[in-house]
């Protein structure tokens, strides 16, 4: 749906209603596109924790010293 920025000043109400039926509407201004009203989700999926465990993996050395030609590039 989109509708001229003129129209989206009236009742916002009735274009959020509307978001249900359209996924979007293009809020346009002497018929360029503005803005974009979307539909937040409201389902949001339950974490369940482990599920990527054992797909990363951290080297020893993480956390060693850079060597200092690439220290040097940041300044250190």
């Amino acid at each position: 749906m989109e509708i001229d920025l003129a129209q989206a000043a009236a009742p916002l109400s009735k274009y959020v209603a509307n978001l249900s039926e359209s996924g979007e509407i293009v809020i346009l201004d002497s018929g360029k596109p503005v803005a974009k009203l979307v539909a937040l989700s409201t389902e949001s999926e339950k974490r369940v924790p482990g599920l990527d465990e054992g797909l990363v993996q951290i080297s020893e050395d993480f956390d060693a010293p850079l060597p200092p030609e690439i220290a040097n590039g940041f300044g250190i």
